[in-house]
């Protein structure tokens, strides 16, 4: 090591220094220990005592000593937060699960320095995305469905802390308390989601339910809605209820779709659900669902596209919307469906007449040629596109987001992968291949079909099949995002949530 003036300085600790034998100069790490500065340019260093060789040296019992107490000085920033379960209750239909963070009253703070060497990171404990404050609490809570198929099934996560809510950032254009709800009670399906707006045509999810109620289970055999199909969603409604309920929710659409259009008892049924429930669901077109099954979609269809057909293969309907874009694009995607259609099939009616327990090759031709026929009275011009990105399809429903889990393989179904995925013509192919040679307890097996779907997901790719016979296209994009998200970009763009600039006063 070179002095700073010439010639060589002497090691703190009297060794001298060697040299490498490769001839290159040491590049030791100047750092500070204990507060100190140390190497050959600190104050110590240039003493007079250290010049004279008069430092003082370290024996190899203090040098050991000092090692120990950095070691438990390490240890001693640890501080833990125990886990407590604060409240455990259960009804004949939901199991509440409550856990709540306390952090220790005057634990340090944890040392988030990154481990070197072979260590990495073991010895880090596992925490949460939003760590426990440090005077409050947080606490996890769990509402797991047990109704339908007696196997726990988590419905809902709502994760609270005693933290302030951050303050908006400068720029946005939403108050923090600008909430928006929209429920779908669809055939097979009730799902409801509470969101707030972000930026600009995005909202974020602050709570979400679904479940499946089988609502139109034998209407197409009696044309009425069975009591025990009634039964289930009234329950599953109640459950929204009391959700919309826990939060001041400044604009709120609820809606009702084929299964109530078609039942005799279709509102009588929703009378029903007002007297019991306290909500007031609305049975909307057709024509109003393929307009709000494209608002969801929005956002997946990119700027170089020029033609999209977008289906939304359904319990008892399916809605299928064409749709051009010019050079002149208006913010609502909606505004450029040429031509659309509804079919009167959907997973629940067409597995009915065929059968959707042991479905063959024969048997799942017959559903495809059913839908064909219905296709063909579908009045609109052939579709032709210069470039191959100018066109492709668009799929919104479970039967294309099973097909995707499927496609990637996922030990269990995961929206973030799911939605927004590319699928050639090919992988579409082999994968209705797949689910086809597939016998019912197989599919049932399957993570992202389960038991209540196994049943539905053959004719569903009848319908998906029909389709892309009719507008054969090399790749599709899958969309997990519906009727729900429609109903709350329509509802935002509404308020001009996007373009206010400054908060505006909450609605009485």
């Amino acid at each position: 090591m070179e002095d700073p003036e010439g010639g060589s300085a002497p090691q703190k600790n009297g060794a001298q220094p060697v040299e490498r034998a490769d001839g290159k100069k040491s590049r030791r790490r100047k750092g500070k220990r204990g507060g100190k500065p140390r190497g050959p340019h600190s104050a110590e260093a240039n003493s007079p005592a250290a010049s004279s060789g008069q430092e003082k040296r370290l024996n190899e019992e203090q040098v050991t000593h000092l090692a120990r107490k950095r070691k438990r000085r390490r240890r001693g920033k640890g501080g833990g937060s125990p886990v407590v379960v604060s409240a455990s209750q259960s009804t004949p239909d939901k199991l509440i699960i409550a856990v709540e963070v306390k952090p220790e009253a005057g634990a340090p703070k944890r040392n988030r320095r990154r481990h070197r060497g072979k260590r990495g990171l073991q010895g880090r404990p596992l925490t949460a995305a939003r760590p426990a404050p440090a005077n409050g609490t947080a606490s996890l809570k769990l509402d797991v469905d047990i109704s339908v198929t007696g196997k726990p099934v988590i419905s809902s996560v709502q994760v609270t802390s005693a933290r302030k809510e951050a303050a908006p950032r400068a720029g946005d254009s939403f108050a923090s308390d600008d909430l928006y709800a929209a429920l779908d009670l669809g055939t097979n399906n009730c799902r409801l989601l509470i969101a707030q707006p972000t930026r600009p045509g995005q909202f974020r999810v602050v709570d979400a339910f679904s479940r499946i109620v089988r609502l139109g289970e034998g209407l197409a055999v009696s044309g009425r809605l069975s009591q025990d199909a009634m039964d289930r969603a009234v329950d599953a409604l109640r459950v929204c209820a009391s959700k919309l309920k826990s939060r001041e929710i400044r604009r709120m659409r609820l809606i009702a779709t084929e299964a109530c259009r078609r039942a005799e008892n279709g509102q009588s049924f929703l009378d029903r659900v007002l007297k019991e429930t306290g909500l007031s669901l609305e049975i909307i077109d057709r024509e109003t669902e393929a307009r709000l099954a494209v608002s969801g979609c929005s956002s997946l269809v990119g700027r170089e596209t020029r033609s999209v057909v977008l289906f939304d293969i359904g319990g008892g309907s399916s809605e299928i919307a064409v749709i051009r874009i010019g050079e002149n694009r208006f913010n609502r995607l909606a505004n450029h469906i040429t031509h659309w259609t509804s079919l009167p099939v959907g997973v629940v009616t067409l597995s009915e007449r065929h059968g959707g327990h042991d479905v063959t090759p024969e048997s799942f031709e017959g559903m495809v040629s059913e839908v064909e026929a219905m296709l063909s009275a579908f009045e609109c011009p052939d579709i032709s596109c210069e470039e191959p990105g100018d066109f492709h399809l668009i799929g919104t429903s479970g039967t294309v987001t099973t097909l995707a889990g499927i496609h990637l393989d996922l030990p269990r179904y995961d929206r973030r992968k799911v939605d927004g995925v590319w699928l050639t013509d090919d992988e579409v192919t082999a994968m209705q291949s797949k689910l086809l040679s597939w016998d019912f307890e197989s599919r049932a097996a399957n993570p992202c079909i389960g038991p209540d779907r196994a049943d539905l997901v053959l004719a569903g790719c009848a319908i998906l099949e029909a389709i892309r016979r009719r507008w054969p296209s090399p790749r599709m994009r899958v969309a997990d995002r519906g009727l729900r998200e429609g109903l709350l970009t329509d509802m935002m763009a509404d308020d001009g949530v996007w373009r206010r600039r400054h908060r505006r006063p909450r609605q009485k």
